[in-house]
């Protein structure tokens, strides 16, 4: 859904852990050329997502990148992106 979004060139979404719902959804976007990441393009992407998707199943974080983990073969690598993000709430707690 996020790559209908004319601001993104790739994107990636994997369960975040939550202390308070078990898991969030959190999304990773590579933007094309021209667009910046701002809170205003953040907020329209949440936007964009909730008039497709259920409520539940926007992301409830957005974190732009240059770029995603990929296979040699260029599937996206979801599991060291779900790792990166069991670093950081260990890291937190």
């Amino acid at each position: 859904c996020l790559i209908e979004h004319p601001a993104v060139a790739e994107s990636a979404v994997v369960g975040k852990p939550d202390p308070e719902r078990t898991e969030l959804v959190k999304a990773y976007v590579v933007l094309r050329q021209g667009y910046a990441p701002t809170a205003e393009l953040t907020t329209e992407l949440e936007q964009f997502v909730k008039q497709r998707l259920s409520a539940h199943a926007y992301p409830r974080e957005i974190e732009f990148v240059s770029a995603l983990p990929k296979t040699p073969s260029g599937k996206i690598q979801r599991f060291i992106l779900r790792q990166q993000e069991a670093e950081r709430v260990k890291e937190v707690e």
